[in-house]
């Protein structure tokens, strides 16, 4: 499969999942908005429900999971980096199909791409760490 409908899907990921931590919407619901806008024509739509359905059932998991590598709490984490890390670290736990160090450059480049100027910095840092736990066999 070519790089690019992931690569559409996890963009879409990071805004549904952001929309899900403002608004509290029903996944369902964000679903429907991003396939009525045309959001994820380009994307693997199996992904991106995956990964959205993962995230929202996995939240506290995924929180517990990067919480020891940040300077702050979770909850001061601003919206687009907590969004960004569920994502990549849902990612990395769910996909052992995906090389780490692809959901890595991934995540970077949407935390450079949405993220505060040096945010990208910041998750690079902590999902490089949650790499490090949850797939320690690769990362060495």
């Amino acid at each position: 499969m070519s790089t690019w409908p992931r690569r559409h899907a996890r963009r879409a990921l990071v805004q549904a999942i952001y929309q899900w931590q403002i608004a509290a919407h029903d996944p369902d619901e964000i679903r429907s908005q991003f396939v009525g806008s045309g959001t994820l024509k380009k994307a693997d739509t199996a992904f991106f429900d995956r990964c959205l359905d993962g995230v929202i059932a996995e939240c506290k998991d995924l929180d517990a999971a990067f919480a020891p590598y940040l300077d702050r709490k979770v909850g001061e984490l601003n919206q687009v980096e907590r969004a960004i890390l569920r994502a990549g670290t849902f990612e990395l736990r769910a996909c052992p199909d995906v090389p780490f160090k692809v959901v890595l450059d991934e995540y970077i480049s949407l935390a450079r791409t949405f993220g505060a100027q040096d945010s990208y910095k910041y998750v690079n840092g902590v999902l490089d760490r949650v790499a490090r736990d949850l797939r320690p066999e690769e990362t060495q």
